[in-house]
């Protein structure tokens, strides 16, 4: 409330429009019952419908000055929630940029929540509380000061109800604020967890932890279920409030008019103080509990949430992807079988016939009647223009995305046969995001391999690069957490990993691209000297120089060959080497590899 009146103070010449308006608007509500009385006292009971219909006439003149001034005070409002709108975003990007650039600092992915939803609820309920709070003081005050010189006696009989559903209505506020809270804190957590989970669906997909995920991911949407319906239920003390200070003062009015006209009040007088408790007091009362007790502390909780809720720093974390299987190897992991007997590959050979792949019964298709072979002890890098389809195509290779059309097979056995457990010992697919959770080093190295004895640890430290960063860490018992190494030291931790598992066919989706190139050539060469077959999406044309053969995917087409054949015949090849390096490659695979056209092959834009 401090920073809303600290807002407030900085505008003065627009709250003082506000309120001129206001008071144009509140003309309807002083003269309503003065207007009724007196058309009924002179006008029609005294057989005078000309001076009644001319009362009437004053009011209805009287309500279109109402109808001007609620014109303008909707221009002053938005001359108050637009700017109130500018500063919270402000506020906020600024604090999360602040701590993603502090030492310690991480991405925080509930900021989205306070940018997006948490800002807009701020920004529609302050207006709508201003909305109500001039309305309430300038409609009831209106009203009761009519009613007072209308009928000074009514006055005293209503209010004392109208005192006690305010005061009942002040009582449900605390608890109402409480609810709330938890409501957005329940919502930021959910924005939380399923921003990690969407980051690595893919991954999550590759480990089998799935159902493990839905699992956690139902925890805080519960929560927030949960949270709702208490927010809910509050409104029913607001119910009971309202009745006993908009309606109860109607029926005591109702119940002591035999009363009042026996001692002098006049059926006008009697009419018009309804006419200012049905159309004065009890709107205005209505208002005021459904806005304040509503939108009043939504408003209170939620900018109280943008203003101090992120200044704590997010805790580090382990990725999703890993955190959903647990600390330990892929093998711990729910099997989760895809469908028919469990099956064994009979290698690292991966074979695709026909296989059409869309992100939709309706979307232009990734891929496209692909015919490809990746046999044993083949080394295949896949390159193309940005978004053309190339994790796609590594995901269906590693059985983490099924085909609409078509067969992926590895080692004979089609991957939608294979549970996860056994797709997880026959390949390993890493991401560009390099995944390392909080633990010990030699725990982050052994993930896929629990049983991987120290020496074959050392051996694939020192051929992947790892092992100066070993030693800058201390050693293998190390404790490290994700924001304690650099991008590149992370891909590194994830390659040695991938190296040590047990698996013979190895993806690296661009898994090299924080690393230098000569970093990236030894991890490289590491890979394709160990046993089994390595597909690579190149992140530098040195990794297609590298390899064997080489598919080029245009957007239309696949290609297969290699460097000198494709120099040869592809436009698009040597545009994309031209771009990616200026130096001939030295040792480049012979020519006499031929071009190899891919049988029916079509790759459109990836989504």
């Amino acid at each position: 409330m401090r920073f809303l009146l600290a807002f407030l103070r900085r505008r003065p010449r627009v709250l003082v429009r506000l309120a001129g308006w206001s008071g144009l608007e509140a003309l309807p509500a002083v003269l309503s019952g003065q207007a009724v009385a007196r058309a009924v006292d002179r006008g029609f009971l005294a057989g005078d419908p000309a001076a009644g219909l001319g009362w009437l006439g004053l009011l209805a003149a009287a309500v279109l000055l109402g109808a001007a001034g609620t014109r303008r005070t909707f221009r002053c409002l938005a001359d108050l929630a637009e700017p109130l709108r500018d500063e919270l975003v402000a506020h906020v990007v600024a604090g999360t940029l602040r701590r993603a650039a502090s030492a310690g600092g991480g991405a925080d992915r509930s900021a989205v929540a306070r940018l997006t939803h948490q800002v807009e609820i701020v920004r529609d309920t302050f207006a709508g509380l201003i909305v109500t709070m001039r309305g309430f003081l300038f409609a009831v005050a209106g009203a009761l000061l009519g009613l007072a010189s209308l009928a000074p006696v009514v006055a005293l009989l209503v209010a004392a109800p109208l005192l006690a559903g305010l005061a009942m209505f002040a009582a449900t506020v605390p608890r109402a604020a409480a609810r709330q809270r938890a409501y957005v804190r329940a919502g930021e957590d959910l924005a939380e967890h399923a921003g990690r989970a969407f980051a690595g669906l893919r991954d999550i997909a590759a480990c089998g932890a799935g159902r493990r995920m839905a699992a956690e991911i139902s925890v805080p949407v519960d929560a927030q279920a949960a949270a709702e319906r208490a927010v809910a239920r509050t409104t029913a003390a607001r119910g009971i409030s309202l009745a006993a200070g908009g309606w109860l003062p109607l029926a005591v009015v109702l119940t002591a008019a035999p009363w009042l006209v026996h001692h002098g009040l006049t059926a006008g007088a009697v009419l018009g103080s309804l006419t200012y408790l049905l159309h004065g007091v009890q709107p205005a009362l209505t208002m005021l509990v459904g806005g304040l007790g509503g939108g009043g502390v939504r408003l209170a909780v939620t900018l109280d949430r943008i203003l101090h809720g992120g200044d704590s720093a997010p805790a580090a974390r382990g990725t999703s992807a890993l955190a959903a299987c647990g600390d330990s190897a892929p093998a711990a992991c729910g099997a989760s079988a895809r469908g028919g007997p469990a099956a064994r590959p009979g290698g690292a050979d991966v074979l695709l016939r026909g296989v059409t792949f869309a992100y939709g019964r309706r979307a232009e298709p990734v891929v496209s009647g692909l015919d490809l072979d990746v046999r044993d002890g083949d080394h295949l890098a896949i390159i193309g223009p940005s978004g053309i389809g190339k994790s796609t195509l590594l995901s269906l290779l590693a059985g983490t995305l099924q085909p609409q059309q078509g067969d992926v097979r590895l080692g004979g056995v089609r991957t939608d046969r294979l549970d996860v457990r056994t797709l997880a010992r026959h390949r390993v697919l890493i991401p560009q995001e390099a995944y390392v959770f909080t633990g010990t080093l030699l725990d982050n190295l052994r993930y896929l391999r629990p049983g991987a004895a120290v020496p074959d640890i050392d051996r694939a430290a020192e051929a992947i690069g790892l092992d100066a960063v070993v030693r800058r860490l201390g050693g293998y018992d190390a404790r490290i957490t994700p924001d304690a190494l650099s991008a590149g030291e992370r891909q590194l931790v994830a390659l040695v990993r991938a190296y040590l598992s047990p698996a013979r066919l190895v993806l690296l989706d661009e898994a090299t691209c924080h690393l230098d190139a000569a970093g990236e050539a030894r991890a490289e060469r590491a890979f394709a000297a160990r046993p089994g077959a390595l597909v690579v999406v190149a992140h530098r044309v040195s990794s297609a120089w590298r390899a064997s053969r080489i598919l080029l995917l245009d957007g239309s087409s696949a290609t297969l060959g290699t460097d000198g054949s494709l120099r040869r015949t592809s436009p698009l090849y040597r545009d994309l080497a031209g771009r990616w390096h200026s130096v001939e490659p030295a040792g480049l695979p012979g020519d006499a590899d031929r071009l190899q056209p891919v049988a029916g092959a079509g790759l459109a834009q990836d989504r």
